[in-house]
Parts: structure tokens; sequence; C-alpha cells
């Protein structure tokens, strides 16, 4: 069986690295939002999103929802289109609710930028976003995480969610793939490195 940690160049962020992010990220959302009116959902964008998620929403002591939708901004290429197309939408209206959109990591931010308008289209009370992982010097549009885990530097990662054409998602680490494993996947259709930019 081939145990792919060989095509890790390096870790980012360490299984207990991970879990103190999400303990002082939901610390943070519980204090700005334990006394709201509203209730509180978590728009988890696949898939890149879940595992982080999951362990987020665990943290939070008070009662709020959670639901996924699927966008993309890239088609088969590795650099973002600037246009959202959703593949997969929520189930529940977010009207008079608070949303945080949870992310796995962000670098243009054109896509989210454009998920935030469509949310606060729909009515939502609020609309403020969360993610893992941030890449600010990849930045195209003015847009600032509301919650961010860790900056990174502009580097391909993958694990806990993240992937390259489908694989190393189940790595309980985050760490930056081997560009020669790139180089050589001739055969994979190219992803964009997780999450919506």
């Amino acid at each position: 069986m081939y145990h792919f940690e060989q095509d890790i160049e390096c870790v980012l962020a360490d299984e207990k690295t991970l879990g103190e992010i999400c303990d002082r990220l939901a610390a943070q959302i519980t204090r700005d939002y334990e006394n709201s009116e509203h209730d509180l959902v978590l728009v988890t964008v696949l898939k890149g999103s879940v595992f982080f998620a999951t362990d987020l929403m665990r943290r939070i002591p008070f009662k709020c929802e959670i639901d996924f939708m699927k966008v993309s901004s890239y088609g088969a290429n590795t650099e973002t289109s600037g246009f959202i197309q959703v593949h997969l939408d929520l189930k529940r209206d977010v009207k008079n609710t608070d949303v945080i959109i949870i992310e796995d990591i962000i670098d243009s931010g054109r896509t989210l930028q454009k998920l935030g308008q469509l949310l606060q289209g729909r009515g939502a009370h609020s609309v403020r976003c969360c993610t893992l992982l941030d890449k600010p010097e990849r930045r195209q549009v003015d847009l600032n995480a509301d919650y961010v885990g860790m900056e990174i530097p502009d580097q391909f990662v993958v694990g806990y969610g993240l992937d390259y054409a489908e694989k190393y998602r189940n790595l309980p680490y985050v760490g930056v793939l081997k560009p020669s494993v790139m180089k050589n996947n001739l055969f994979a259709t190219v992803q964009r490195n997780g999450g919506i930019t």
C-alpha cells in the first residue's frame, strides 16, 4: 500500500496546532454570538471545509446549525475565473439568520466575496467568514476574513480536508505538497487548492 506522507515536503500545522486553532476560533465565535437573537448557521463550503467545520462546531457551546454549499470558480484550471457556480445549494432559508461561511483556505478572495454577497442578498441578518488558512499575498480583492486560523505562504497545501486531485484529504495535518508530485501526476485533473478563494 502506498503511503502518501512521502509526498509531503513539510508540515505547516500538525494535529495539536489544528486543535488549538479550533479552540481559539470557537471561543471568538462564542463571544460574538452567544447573546444573539438570531439563529447561527455555519455555511460549510464543500468539500475541503468539512473536517474543519466539524471540529469547530463541536466546540461551540450553544445551539447552531450547519448547512452545505458546493461552489467553484475554477473549472479545469488552477486559477480562479472570478465567476461563482453553485453546484449544491443550501437546504434552508438563511433569512434573518447570522451566517458564518466556513472555509478551508482563502487566496484571491474573489469568489468568497461573491458568495458573501449572494447570502446577504438572501436576507441574512449578518454574514461573516471563518477560514482555517489564509494566503493574504494572493488576495485580488479587498476582503479580510472575520476569523482566521493561520496565515500561510503561497504554497500548495493538502491535508485536513484539502486535496490535490481529490487525494490527501485524510491526512490529519496540513502539509506542503512536493512540487514534483504535481509535475509527475500527468493523468490527474488538477484541482485548485481548496476552498473557493
